[in-house]
């Protein structure tokens, strides 16, 4: 028994490490990270150029070990100044980093330099930094990188789908064993579903799941490449998507939480009034699907500031607001659209802030929204023919649903829509009973962009930008325009332009709501109503989660058009049809 102190000593350090590892918090809990890795290999050599031996070697999968033996080799060979040089495609777009694992070169052990670029389509990746807005804000996209003989180094985390790789040192060879990307997501299952007769709308709902469920990291981002922050107003249509998919997730409560504790009251949430509106709206949908009255109750002190705040700026009924008035980008110069948005954006606010004020028993605080929703509901705003504006209005009955449709929402189509706010026109269109028109504008505006090779639903999207528009998997052909450099406005120019961004998913959650007819009835998710809409669809099925387990629908037109319906729900739920 001589060692005992020894194997103490070192029980010890080991347990020292392993309390360091884990990070107690003050409150016990511990900082355990939600998400999981997977290593995925490239499906395609997209383009190579110089002296590359063995390319089709990267697409093999390994084990992530440099061996002595130097098997499943590519090498890549420099001449005087010559590059070589390699653009993968891992299949699909990730959040995540990019490890390499090299060989043994000849000529001395001395580490080698590759420059690494990452990029959501073909073009970006291609980049430099500055070219057609190329940059490395949020997440570098673009470095240098060592790399050791006989051994991996890894880059940090981005949103990408290609990657290029530069071998940078003259008269020099690199050995590359394997290239993967290393994925980071949350390791969830996909609850909800949805299945047609229609191939593309099923795959536009398996898309905007996919956009969000990358974006749910630690918190519920934006984006993976830029921003990858939490903006509450693009959270609206990323929580629809998470209820109808996943079903309660932390990550809903832990994003609405740090908006809130990073914003005293007295600003707007990420600057922006409508963001803090947006927040209200959020704790309403959250408690009617999941009735966390416990967790609503946390908010209310929060609430009943923010609701004088509100109030503090309304004037005779009418929204004079501060900070950085926006609905979404592309009707951010159009003043009279921004303000009839506001108004239509404070009722809603007010509104919901009413009814949560119901479920918490609080009365004054009730009293104030609801005054104020009376003279505010007289204010007739201009919308200046503004999609996102008469989407807004048509929601909460300052204006007329078949009005809105016709008048604003079905002139030219998919022009004019954006993917933020194509979700609220998109809702527009079924309170008008518009479901098969909005079953085709899904189609032709979010399908679109599957056509050009996306695997995640975009920042934003003109259906304008079509005409001779290359696709993203592919180097840009002569004579064609690069869709992702060669658009985009405002903060999303060119390359910076954000190619997996969680706001455009709305999709995902209008086809279940909508054509599955499955919506939350009452609060804490007790009762849904099942009204379907098939439009021209032949059959329509799917699931939905609730906090009781799933609801299962199947319906189907028979032979004189009339839809038949099958229903499974758990015994806990009632059912309204």
């Amino acid at each position: 028994m001589k060692h005992k102190p020894i194997l103490i000593l070192v029980s010890i350090i080991l347990s020292h490490f392993v309390a360091q590892a884990q990070h107690k918090l003050s409150d016990g809990s511990k900082h355990i990270s939600p998400l999981t890795r997977e290593y995925i290999y490239p499906t395609r050599i997209v383009w190579q150029e110089g002296d590359i031996k063995g390319s089709e070697s990267l697409k093999v999968e390994g084990n992530g070990q440099a061996n002595l033996t130097n098997d499943n080799i590519t090498i890549l060979k420099n001449t005087g100044s010559a590059k070589s040089s390699v653009l993968l495609d891992f299949g699909k777009e990730m959040n995540g980093s990019l490890e390499i694992v090299t060989g043994m070169w000849g000529g001395g052990n001395a580490p080698k330099n590759v420059r690494i670029r990452l990029g959501e389509s073909v073009s970006e990746a291609m980049s430099e930094i500055g070219e057609k807005g190329a940059t490395n804000d949020h997440a570098m996209r673009d470095m240098n990188l060592q790399l050791p003989w006989l051994g991996k180094n890894q880059t940090g985390e981005s949103g990408f789908r290609f990657a290029r790789i530069d071998f940078l040192d003259p008269d020099a060879e690199l050995h590359l064993r394997e290239v993967r990307a290393i994925a980071t997501y949350r390791d969830i299952p996909y609850l909800g579903s949805f299945k047609s007769s229609d191939e593309r709308l099923n795959k536009i709902w398996d898309i905007g799941a996919y956009t969000v469920h990358l974006n749910m990291q630690d918190y519920l981002w934006d984006a993976i490449k830029r921003d990858r922050l939490v903006w509450v107003g693009d959270l609206h249509p990323e929580v629809a998507t998470v209820n109808t998919v996943f079903g309660y997730n932390d990550v809903v409560p832990r994003s609405l939480d740090l908006a809130r504790e990073s914003t005293p009251l007295g600003s707007w949430m990420c600057g922006i009034s409508t963001y803090s509106m947006w927040w209200i709206v959020l704790h309403y949908d959250w408690y009617m699907a999941h009735g966390d009255l416990a967790y609503l109750k946390e908010q209310q002190p929060y609430l009943q500031g923010l609701v004088k705040q509100i109030l503090g700026k309304v004037k005779d009924g009418k929204e004079e607001m501060d900070g950085t008035r926006f609905l979404d980008w592309p009707s951010s110069e159009d003043s009279l659209a921004i303000h009839a948005g506001l108004q239509a954006m404070t009722i809603l606010g007010l509104e919901k802030a009413s009814q949560i004020s119901t479920f918490l028993n609080d009365p004054e605080t009730k009293k104030l929204c609801d005054d104020a929703l009376v003279k505010m509901r007289k204010i007739k705003p201009k919308h200046n023919n503004s999609k996102q504006a008469a989407a807004l209005m048509s929601l909460v009955g300052l204006m007329d649903e078949q009005k809105a449709y016709n008048d604003v929402l079905k002139v030219g189509g998919a022009k004019k829509f954006s993917t933020f706010y194509g979700y609220y026109m998109l809702e527009a269109m079924a309170k008008a009973g518009k479901y098969k028109e909005a079953m085709d504008i899904i189609s032709e505006y979010w399908g679109a962009m599957l056509d050009l090779g996306a695997t995640t639903f975009w920042e934003d999207f003109n259906i304008e930008w079509l005409p001779n528009a290359s696709r993203i998997d592919e180097l840009v052909p002569e004579g064609k325009v690069d869709i992702h450099g060669d658009f985009g406005a405002y903060c999303y120019v060119g390359h910076r332009h954000s190619f997996a961004h969680g706001w455009a998913s709305g999709p995902t959650s209008w086809l279940s709501e909508h054509v599955l007819g499955i919506k939350v009835a009452e609060p804490g998710g007790k009762a849904y109503s099942v009204k379907p809409n098939l439009g021209n669809l032949t059959f329509a099925e799917g699931t939905f989660p609730t906090k009781y387990g799933l609801i299962k629908v199947k319906h189907t037109k028979d032979a004189n058009g009339k839809v038949v319906s099958e229903i499974e729900a758990p015994k806990e739920i009632k059912i309204i049809r």
